[in-house]
């Protein structure tokens, strides 16, 4: 399969990977031939990239970090849960949820156990939904990231578990937000901006209330948006007053955003994202918890098609664990435009001429 945008896809192309719903349920599934009128309708709903089947690459399969299962059990929980509380007020001193400790510990629970299976974790993150799932699909993408930092941190399994909830759940304070503010594509006035902002405390409030919960949990709603320099809210920590389950989580937050579309502008690729958050070493994200997070990221995901210096164009096979930013290429276009006589692989660890320019 090939991992392209969706400017790129023609009439007659089959997905190779299904399209989801808000609550995990499959919108288009995979082998749906897509006409004019789905393509057309996949762009008005926000999806800029899908994974369409090639005879030339039908053996380049990028495994998801977790199972198909894991992550729809992950989003149903979530939507479930968010509904119950922008239907329910919260009441002082009362959970409104009172079994989301124990729904979310099994649910990470699964999450763990995934990426526990795996031998070398690089995140390859596959999953492909409408826009508006995108805050259910963010926390479990989030909580997947994060799950890998605390496993490769050498956390114990309560400190695991821990981090895994409050990644699950770091933004629930959002069901608190006024939903015209969420829907907003013109920039957020001052006022606005502070009742947004409003969701750290509010999500820290909304998970204290559950005796299940660690409070340490609730601290990475409370602290995801704290920065290491002090620039932060809502108290302005810095450096290590900030906990550092709600650093990780802070780390994996704006990677996973970076990358995912916004009405507002176009997704990052993951090597832009892993840049930008490099330039923010030691201001606004632990140096030390970058350089961790990011021996964990597939630079150039398995599956996506990229233009090489040389002019050729070609799908990405497979990842180098020693060498993220050099990957083995399948050839599919020679540099004059031709396609290649018969697709061959090139391996750009072991040719330091060749580079890749961009993402197609």
């Amino acid at each position: 399969m090939r991992r392209v945008h969706i400017s790129a896809v023609s009439p007659g192309d089959k997905l190779a990977r299904p399209i989801l719903r808000e609550n995990g349920n499959v919108l288009l599934g995979s082998g749906v031939e897509l006409s004019s009128r789905f393509i057309q309708r996949l762009e008005t709903m926000g999806i800029d990239i899908v994974y369409i089947e090639d005879k030339h690459t039908e053996d380049i399969i990028p495994e998801e970090v977790i199972r198909d299962e894991t992550r729809k059990n992950a989003v149903d929980s979530i939507y479930k849960t968010v509904s119950t509380l922008m239907e329910q007020p919260t009441t002082r001193g009362r959970a409104v949820a009172p079994e989301m400790g124990r729904t979310f510990r099994n649910v990470f629970g699964q999450i763990v156990q995934d990426l526990l299976s795996r031998k070398d974790v690089m995140i390859n993150l596959t999953s492909i939904h409408v826009t508006d799932a995108y805050l259910f699909n963010h926390s479990v993408n989030v909580a997947i990231l994060a799950g890998i930092m605390g496993i490769a941190k050498g956390y114990n399994r309560n400190q695991i578990e821990e981090l895994g909830i409050g990644a699950l759940l770091f933004d629930i304070g959002m069901t608190k937000v006024p939903q015209e503010l969420l829907a907003k594509k013109t920039p957020l006035t001052p006022d606005e901006r502070a009742i947004v902002e409003r969701h750290t405390v509010d999500g820290f409030d909304i998970l204290r209330t559950h005796h299940d919960i660690s409070l340490l949990s609730a601290h990475c709603a409370l602290q995801h948006h704290e920065r290491y320099d002090g620039t932060g809210y809502p108290r302005g920590l810095k450096g290590e007053e900030i906990h550092e389950y709600a650093q990780i989580v802070a780390i994996a937050d704006v990677y996973d955003a970076l990358t995912s579309p916004r009405t507002y502008r176009n997704r990052y690729t993951p090597s832009e994202a892993i840049e930008y958050l490099f330039a923010a070493g030691n201001s606004y994200f632990n140096l030390d918890l970058i350089r961790l997070f990011c021996r964990h990221i597939s630079i150039y995901p398995v599956a996506t098609t990229v233009l090489l210096n040389t002019g050729q164009v070609g799908v990405v096979s497979a990842n180098n664990p020693l060498a993220v930013h050099r990957p083995i290429i399948r050839i599919l276009r020679e540099a004059d435009g031709t396609p290649a006589a018969s697709p061959y692989e090139i391996d750009l660890k072991d040719d330091l001429q060749m580079m890749i320019v961009k993402e197609l």
